[in-house]
């Protein structure tokens, strides 16, 4: 049986005999005598293999990298000079009585050593790639942190309960995955994105605290914060008010950076109306490391006349912001030049400028192209009201309202990284007081900010209907570092309220009674005052190790465009299940008709 890890044997096991069990890290031919540092998931020790034993010196040389090896051996002092300190085991080194060639190995992909190579290779051999020492600590960091979360709760009372993977479609949220039934022909399941029906009814059912760390599915586009796979913590409790449930949420994640990073986070962390974060930042999870504000010029731009200014603070819905950044006026022109490719991205037009270089002497102190089609009294109150000093740079959107948020909002995130504006350290926040909706221009319609089941703030109910663009919500999101890493409201339990919400957002009676009937039932049943939260375990987990992508917390993730790599997910199926599951594909004859189709 092994004594202990590779990596944990040290000077406590002197002149002891120890087996050990690992993988060739690297192996060494000294004038005779082979070392090799053997590694398993606590980290390496060196095995020496003396010539004077003829058997396990044999077996020493033909090892190579990443063949695996049962090494029995006695644990001796490093030679005086040789002690590695940045190793648990580097006092020692294990003298080989015997190996014991357990596998041989191929030439890998890659060197474990080597400078981190390119990401579609290590996907391509996740396997390999998982034996890094990096990703070993990532997925470790990630099992601790769950064990945390799952430890608080229960001590808190909250009951794990699995609800369903199989669920019936309800395509009100992001785009689902269907899975089609093959008992019931023409008919599907689908894969959820929460658990938020199913958790709304077990607080009516009674259990009061719920949480389930929950595996959720959605058929979205991807970036380095999404996969169409994902794991929440999945939270609702009864009985307690949104300060109460955000308290305790709080208490949870501070003792959880705590426990797991040794980092003390803020005793209270600050609290933003969502209406203020926009104001401000142009974003409903602002990083708050980034000491970059927005000056809101709108209303000074309606008697302007510049037409790029103008037409946006006429516009309903535009909108016009400075962007100060302290000694920004050092930008040259071609870094001026590519942010303005940059904030084409989000759909701006152009990026104006003007630099401050002696502000003493007025708007001739100031240099722009856009001076000139500016009043004197425009340019000085922007400046005024923006702050600008002397070798700043002021930055200018001027759009939609969404279309500034969006480009601007980027624009202070990768200024506040270029010039080395951000503070290193970790600035949580509460984002609250969401709007209940948002106006979709192309449908002409409203839809709900976050899901239909979120309850409005108090008195806010009368809005729903007549009025949906002043109805907030009792909504809130956690945000860490310019990442949401969780969001929840309190939700609605009365009926009538749940049904007026829907009438806002043109669902008939029939359809919320297909959709939702389930859940207006259970909600006349007596349902308790309740509200929850879900957090993104990998998304914590991510900025914990630093790392650039989720991916690099997920065992096995998708890339960008949803393909595994290493099985080769997705991939085509053999007719036979086609035919099994009542499907054809369209102008690839494979699979039968429906009994639909053929009638």
């Amino acid at each position: 049986m092994r004594t202990n890890y590779c990596g944990l044997i040290d000077s406590s096991y002197l002149d002891q005999e120890v087996h050990l069990f690992g993988w060739v890290h690297r192996r060494r031919d000294h004038g005779g005598v082979i070392f090799i540092d053997l590694r398993d998931r606590e980290g390496i020790v060196q095995v020496v293999c003396d010539p004077d034993n003829k058997a396990a010196f044999t077996l020493a040389d033909r090892a190579r990298s990443e063949y695996v090896l049962r090494v029995a051996g006695r644990v001796r002092r490093r030679p005086e000079g040789t002690v590695n300190e940045s190793l648990t085991s580097g006092e020692i080194e294990v003298l080989a009585g015997e190996i014991e060639i357990l596998n041989a190995s191929e030439t890998p992909p890659f060197s474990i050593d080597e400078e981190e190579p390119s990401e579609m290779v290590r996907l391509e051999n996740r396997v390999f790639d998982l034996r890094r020492p990096q990703m070993q600590e990532n997925l470790r960091l990630r099992s601790r942190v769950s064990k945390f979360l799952r430890d608080y709760l229960d001590q808190k009372g909250f009951i794990d309960v699995e609800t369903p993977f199989l669920y019936k479609s309800t395509p009100e949220g992001a785009r689902e995955f269907l899975v089609p039934s093959r008992m019931h022909e023409g008919q599907f399941y689908a894969l959820p994105q929460s658990p938020q029906l199913f958790k709304q009814m077990l607080m009516v059912a009674g259990f009061d605290r719920y949480y389930q760390v929950v595996k959720c599915f959605r058929d979205e586009d991807l970036r380095a914060d999404r996969q169409p796979e994902f794991t929440q913590i999945d939270i609702e409790t009864s009985f307690l008010d949104e300060f109460e449930i955000r308290e305790i949420m709080e208490d949870m994640i501070r003792g959880c950076f705590k426990t797991t990073l040794k980092v003390d986070l803020p005793e209270v962390f600050p609290v933003m109306a969502y209406d203020e974060a926009i104001r401000l930042y142009g974003s409903d999870k602002p990083d708050l490391r980034i000491p970059l504000v927005f000056t809101d010029v709108t209303d000074l731009m309606k008697t302007e006349e510049f037409k790029v200014f103008r037409s946006a603070a006429d516009l309903k819905g535009g909108r016009v912001v400075a962007l100060r950044v302290p000694g920004g006026g050092e930008i040259s022109r071609k870094q001026i030049d590519d942010y303005t490719n940059f904030v084409s991205i989000y759909g701006a037009k152009g990026l104006a400028y003007i630099k401050v270089n002696n502000l003493s002497v007025g708007i001739d102190g100031l240099q722009s192209p856009i001076i000139k089609f500016l009043s004197e009294k425009a340019v000085l109150e922007v400046m005024r009201l923006s702050g600008a000093e002397d070798g700043d740079i002021v930055f200018f959107g001027a759009d939609k309202g969404f279309i500034v948020n969006d480009a601007l909002g980027a624009l202070r995130d990768k200024l506040g990284r270029d010039l080395g504006l951000m503070e290193s350290n970790w600035k949580p926040l509460w984002v609250v007081d969401f709007p209940m909706f948002e106006y979709d221009e192309q449908s002409k319609q409203w839809n709900a900010r976050h899901h239909p089941f979120t309850a409005p703030k108090d008195g806010h109910d009368e809005y729903i209907e007549s009025n949906p663009d002043a109805a907030y919500s009792k909504a809130y999101d956690m945000v860490l570092n310019g990442w949401e890493i969780g969001g929840g409201s309190v939700r609605i339990h009365q009926p009538e309220v749940q049904e007026k919400v829907f009438r806002s957002l043109k669902i008939s009676p029939e359809d919320q009674q297909a959709k939702f009937g389930f859940l207006l039932d259970s909600l006349k049943w007596g349902a308790p005052p309740h509200g929850g939260i879900a957090f993104g375990l990998d998304r914590i987990v991510t900025l914990m190790c630093g790392a650039s992508s989720i991916r690099d917390v997920i065992a096995f993730p998708k890339t960008q465009r949803g393909q595994d790599l290493l099985t080769g997910a997705p991939s085509e199926v053999p007719d036979v299940q086609l035919r099994d599951l009542h499907i054809r594909l369209r102008g690839s004859g494979k699979g039968i008709p429906s009994k639909r189709e053929s009638d």
